[in-house]
């Protein structure tokens, strides 16, 4: 009897390095790329994010034509989708890539019970259950993960799949919708090609550099690799063992700092994933459930502000509108618009998460959720409760010359670099050289930080002192 076997792509969107494709090719007489197109997730997927992933699919279709198959697509429910799937097929074996989200294993494990899933290892190197604590429970502080992380082997090269020389045939009779080409989402090409010339010429350039240049907004001072990371055009081993090869190819100190700097942050992203499958609860709340009480303000006019980049502090709104016209932030800006929004507003964390997750190109749910819950203070591992960026002096420390500003902030650009981080400084001669008025030309500020400070620790502090009741 034939074997049909089914490669169900989610995240998983290459032919290299891909633990679940090479096991659904293995003794297959025919095979199925597959890739539903889900309502739940494609309706709530960012403008950018959509784009870049259909483009996505667009050039696995041509890689998966090259050798004498093609990528199936179908809409609806993935339940639905399989079900009319392996009815047309008589019978057929599902293979996937494990995800770890609420949504994600609630779907596989009813499609698991109904008509079985053969899942692998492939969004992260370590699995979240293969780097515990001794007593088996999972750590909830980085450093300690990350050091029992970093016990295991590190990957190289060599242990990266192939890509498959050729596929089993795929069944004629099947039919496929058809995909259009969005529009290209500024700054990122969605093809495995580019994500490993990405790769390869961050690490034998830009790696070296990372410690270093790594928060200036102003420098291409990061990889750019997290939309190829998480629509997985490359996997996480790849980029790991690139890394090591890299670490392993010197021996001067100041230099490997740099390299591991980077493969730290990688180790971030694991272990947010790890959170995420053990401590499903955080996509709804904090992880800390003694800030469960935070009064947050309800501010609907700061919040706009915020979400549009129009809060009268430059770097703010810098951050911001980047991620408007592009898809995506700098890290280092992802963390000061974070503060601004959760300790000089005062607003919850999850109104800036959900914004992030409505316009991010490499919005993750892990990722994305465990960074704004350490800079709100309410997660794991979480940045102290009571530290508050200054957007000022995270501006000037990290775009020292507003270059960043100027990019982002047309209307600021024609100030000197002096300015651009504090317009309201403009005497009213030097404002008046340069036809500039504040609050015509730019916002004035939405916040008075002298008042938002004390605001902040005492609305941290009441959620502390309310936890600290009830437990008495």
């Amino acid at each position: 009897m034939s074997e049909t076997h089914i490669w169900w792509i989610r995240r998983d969107l290459r032919l290299q390095d891909n633990p679940a494709l090479t096991e659904a090719i293995k003794g297959a007489d025919q095979f199925i790329p597959l890739f539903i197109l889900e309502p739940q997730l494609m309706e709530n997927a960012a403008p950018f994010r959509r784009a870049f992933l259909i483009n996505a699919l667009i050039d696995l279709d041509h890689q998966l034509q090259a050798l004498g198959s093609r990528l199936i697509v179908r809409s609806g429910p993935a339940f639905q989708a399989l079900t009319q799937l392996t009815g047309e097929t008589g019978s057929a074996k599902i293979f996937v890539t494990r995800d770890y989200s609420p949504f994600a294993r609630q779907r596989d494990n009813e499609i698991r019970q109904a008509m079985g899933l053969f899942s692998t290892a492939g969004i992260t190197l370590r699995e979240p259950d293969s780097v515990l604590k001794g007593d088996g429970t999972p750590y909830s502080i980085y450093t300690p993960y990350k050091n029992k992380w970093l016990h295991e082997p590190p990957p190289t090269p060599a242990d990266c799949l192939p890509k498959p020389d050729s596929l089993p045939p795929l069944p004629e009779y099947l039919f496929s919708e058809e995909l259009s080409i969005e529009d290209s989402v500024p700054g990122f090409i969605a093809a495995t090609g580019e994500a490993h010339r990405r790769l390869e010429a961050f690490t034998k350039i830009g790696l070296v550099h990372y410690q270093s240049n790594r928060d200036r907004l102003d420098l291409d001072g990061t990889s750019c690799l997290s939309p190829y990371l998480r629509f997985g055009l490359l996997s996480a081993r790849e980029c790991f063992a690139y890394a090591h090869i890299r670490l392993l190819q010197t021996s001067e100190a100041n230099t490997r700092d740099e390299i591991q700097t980077w493969i730290n942050e990688l180790i971030w992203r694991e272990f947010f994933t790890m959170i995420l499958s053990y401590h499903p609860q955080v996509l709804d709340g904090p992880f800390r459930e003694e800030l469960a009480a935070i009064p947050w303000r309800e501010v609907p006019a700061d919040l706009h502000a915020w979400q549009q980049g129009q809060t009268g502090f430059p770097i703010v709104d810098a951050c911001m509108r980047q991620m408007l016209n592009t898809g995506w932030m700098h890290n280092r800006g992802r963390m000061i618009v974070a503060s601004f929004l959760t300790k000089d507003l005062l607003v919850n964390w999850q109104e800036g998460e959900a914004w992030f997750m409505a316009h991010l190109v490499d919005g993750d749910p892990a990722a994305n959720n465990g960074g704004w819950q350490w800079t709100a203070g309410t997660g794991t591992d979480a940045a102290p409760w009571f530290r508050i960026f200054n957007p000022i002096l995270q501006g000037r420390k990290f775009d020292p010359d507003g270059t960043y500003i100027g990019r982002w902030v047309p209307e600021l650009a024609k100030l000197p670099p002096k300015f651009r981080h504090e317009p309201w400084k403009l005497n009213a001669v030097e404002a008046n050289d340069l036809n500039f008025k504040l609050g015509r030309d730019y916002p004035e500020r939405i916040v008075d930080r002298s008042i938002s400070r004390e605001r902040t620790l005492t609305a941290y502090q009441f959620a502390r002192d309310q936890a600290g009741s009830n437990r008495t």
